[in-house]
């Protein structure tokens, strides 16, 4: 008996260790025990500052995801920046662009970072499994009556940005071709190589110069344009906790729920929805090669008429729906610092910031929110779900800023319709680009 009472004591006196243990571990970054992800981020530092990251992928994902973390768990908990300024995605993203503007990130892990994100396609790899995933796990019914009416706060958002933008730039001593062209245009054009890029090229045709003269002019708009959204995306988020009306909580029109069934992750099923991402994003582009899109553009349409047609098997759709909620889960945070390294310059955003040009650049997101907030509401669009896609969407750096703009707002299940507004209305400021130059 006094045995036993020995063990049980000893044991009752190890339960309490490893529950005492497991409180100290209770706080978490990554799912991980926040001392083991020190550790982890331990490893990462000394491999990166002693040149011995491996090359390629492994070395650019580990950092991308241990600092993205990182920052992304500081930005969530700091006040104001985690209320005002986007929390963790706006710090994920600039703080990664401070640490190459500052030459804090060595040269070499730049470069691989960079080339992972453009030429090694992660940016592509993350948008088609969000794109793809979203969009088969939606009810159908909605994406049908959705689809239908939302261009109307597309044109609303165009409005609004060039009114309030030519407004506010007349009072700053802007003339109405600097504002519309040379901000409102660059800011709603999809990006920087769906918008700003053959945006110089049509400038160029039409008014003379280089195209590089006018990207010059161009990118400081863009890249400023981008940080209002997502802040603006940070405010519209408080705006629908204070005013619930105003807003479905990640559910664009109104009248509909989209169907969120429990389920069970199934890893075979995830792998299928893998290669269903790959495969739709592989079949835009190469429709792509001959149809004046974007390939995003196209493949929003092949994977929503896949959806209304119930050509999918059900084992693909949960498969793409489970991939889309793995990669979003753990790759956000990643994605965004990689976002800060390849494509965000803070020369670029520093250089534009003059109080008239400030002004400007946020007269032209603010006026995208207000008009895509009132005509989405007139067809039956949750206010701050319309400001968000059709505005918002429109008036930051196409796919990079609508994944930062999607996940300040805290509505990554949006994503199909921003980017139908980046590429689809993106294409649009093009065409209008192409209207208006002449008339000014």
């Amino acid at each position: 008996m006094e045995q036993t009472a020995k063990t049980l004591s000893y044991e009752s006196k190890k339960q309490d260790k490893v529950y005492t243990l497991e409180q100290t571990n209770g706080l978490k970054i990554f799912n991980i025990p926040i001392v083991w992800f020190l550790i982890f981020s331990a490893i990462t530092l000394v491999s990166l500052y002693t040149g011995n990251l491996p090359g390629g992928m492994i070395g650019s994902l580990l950092v991308m995801i241990v600092l993205g973390e990182l920052f992304g768990w500081v930005g969530d908990r700091t006040p104001i920046v985690k209320t005002f300024l986007g929390g963790g995605a706006i710090i994920a993203i600039f703080g990664s662009a401070f640490m190459v503007y500052a030459g804090l990130l060595p040269e070499t892990v730049t470069t691989s970072i960079t080339d992972f994100m453009k030429t090694g396609g992660f940016l592509n790899f993350y948008i088609a499994a969000l794109i793809t995933g979203s969009i088969l796990g939606m009810n159908s019914k909605v994406l049908i009556k959705v689809g239908l009416r939302y261009f109307l706060p597309i044109f609303g958002a165009v409005a609004g940005a060039i009114v309030i933008a030519g407004l506010f730039g007349s009072l700053v001593g802007f003339s109405l071709q600097e504002a519309i062209l040379v901000i409102t245009m660059p800011i709603m054009g999809g990006g920087m190589g769906a918008g700003a890029v053959p945006m110089s090229q049509i400038y160029s045709e039409l008014l003379g110069n280089e195209p590089s003269y006018y990207i010059s002019m161009l990118v400081p708009a863009l890249a400023l344009g981008n940080v209002f959204a997502i802040i603006l995306a940070s405010i519209l988020d408080i705006i629908g906790k204070k005013i619930p009306s105003l807003t479905g909580n990640g559910q664009l029109m109104k009248g509909f729920k989209y169907e969120k069934t429990e389920q069970k992750y199934d890893i075979g099923k995830m792998g299928a929805g893998l290669l269903a991402a790959l495969t739709f994003f592989t079949v835009g582009t190469l429709l792509g090669s001959f149809i004046p899109l974007h390939p995003y553009a196209i493949m929003i349409v092949l994977v929503a008429l896949a959806k209304i047609t119930n050509i999918i098997p059900p084992t693909v759709l949960d498969g793409a729906s489970q991939w889309y909620q793995f990669v979003a889960s753990n790759w956000t945070f990643a994605l965004l610092f990689g976002i800060g390294v390849a494509y965000t310059d803070l020369n670029t955003v520093i250089e534009a910031l003059t109080l008239q040009y400030i002004l400007t650049v946020f007269g032209v997101v603010l006026g995208a929110v207000i008009g895509a907030a009132i005509l989405g509401k007139l067809v039956g669009f949750y206010p701050i779900e319309s400001a968000i896609t059709a505005g918002l969407c429109m008036a930051n750096m196409g796919g990079t800023g609508d994944v930062a703009v999607l996940s300040a707002s805290k509505r990554m299940e949006l994503m199909p319709f921003a980017q139908i507004s980046s590429r689809l209305g993106g294409a649009l400021i093009l065409l209008l680009a192409g209207l208006i130059i002449p008339l000014l």
